[in-house]
């Protein structure tokens, strides 16, 4: 019984982070962590990063994006472009719900590395989800101990381009939720649920359209996708989402650089009181009912040292009712880039007001 109460609650907060409505949308899909933007270039951006994914990052945002990594002088039309051998190590920390006082964080690190003999770029990826402490109590009360839960994942990525002006991703992901450790599990209950997953992406940089060569670029990514994580004794799918990208340069100079960028989401889950429906009947299914979430955001670069972003995210009330602005900024000296972005919500007390996130990103051949 308390292990049950202990998971209830730290769902509930969870759920609470990601949506004003916590009650009414909790469990929709399990393991939320996984849609947390990791970098606070993204992040600053509304969220937007499925078809501006031109970094490490990329692993997260649309794995197709991998494939272009290694031709850092063309971002966007690269084909009379030679590849360079290279390294790219993020970190990212992002205190999460603030607003909360829980002690509640989300790290991610990844590295990556383009091997020629793949014909590609490999990556992995660790996120950590924090929960907080908790105290274990018997039915009178008495204190019984503490433990620290948290959520987990492993991901491991291939991007390559199938095409000159095309690019393709997948990666593998190994997800572990500890609610409660399995010191506390003599009752019977299941703490901690295990699943894996994966993601496909496409990244496309058209080289044959005009005016529009170098300065497009589209992304489709499906990520998340796997069997159900089980809890006790119900087992709740995972927060499969289908993501469509669009970015395009919008100016540039010698000094100046502006980017726009868009992303559409949908939600492929679908569940009512009776379950959800599994895969891949969910993939139909899902869109029958619900809404999209959609990501706006822009970024402008003075002579590639300092940039400055801005963005908006937004959602239907069926999916949780997020609309917040985001801020941030950027600069790079050598190897080195440094990322901060904000969440500036439209109402006044949202969990996430006054969410920061921090990365970094080193680059070197």
């Amino acid at each position: 019984m308390q292990n049950s109460l202990k998971i209830a609650a730290i769902i509930l907060l969870i759920s609470i982070g990601f949506t004003r409505k916590g009650l009414a949308q909790a469990g929709a899909a399990a393991v939320p962590f996984l849609q947390i933007a990791p970098d606070a270039r993204a992040g600053a951006m509304g969220e937007a990063g499925t078809a501006i994914a031109d970094d490490i990052n990329a692993i997260y945002w649309n794995p197709g994006g991998l494939a272009f990594l290694d031709y850092f002088e063309a971002p966007y039309g690269f084909e009379n472009q030679e590849p360079n051998d290279y390294r790219q190590f993020a970190l990212s920390f992002t205190p999460w719900l603030p607003q909360f006082n829980a002690d509640l964080y989300y790290a991610y690190a990844t590295y990556g590395q383009h091997i020629e003999e793949l014909n590609g770029t490999v990556a992995a990826n660790f996120i950590l989800m924090n929960l907080g402490e908790f105290i274990r109590t018997a039915s009178d009360g008495r204190e019984l101990g503490r433990f620290i839960s948290n959520e987990f994942s492993l991901g491991l990525s291939y991007g390559t381009i199938i095409a000159p002006d095309l690019g393709a991703g997948i990666q593998v992901r190994y997800i572990q939720s500890n609610l409660t450790p399995t010191g506390l599990q003599s009752s019977g209950d299941a703490g901690i649920g295990r699943s894996v997953s994966f993601d496909v992406g496409f990244l496309w940089k058209p080289i044959d359209l005009g005016p529009l060569e170098d300065r497009l670029a589209l992304g489709l990514n499906l990520q998340n996708l796997g069997p159900r994580i089980t809890y006790v004794s119900q087992a709740d799918p995972l927060p499969t989402m289908l993501k469509f990208g669009v970015a395009y340069k919008l100016f540039e100079d010698e000094f100046n650089k502006i980017t726009v960028t868009a992303d559409a989401a949908k939600l492929m889950v679908n569940r009512d009181s009776l379950g959800s429906d599994p895969l891949p009947q969910s993939l139909i299914t899902a869109w029958e009912n619900r809404g999209a979430e959609f990501a706006f955001g822009m970024e402008y670069w003075y002579q590639d040292i300092i940039a400055f972003r801005g963005g908006y995210f937004t959602e239907p009330a069926a999916l949780g009712d997020r609309n917040f602005f985001t801020l941030g900024a950027g600069i790079k000296y050598d190897i080195f880039k440094l990322d901060f972005g904000y969440i500036l919500t439209v109402e006044n007390n949202h969990p996430l007001g006054n969410t920061m996130r921090f990365s970094l990103l080193v680059d070197w051949e």
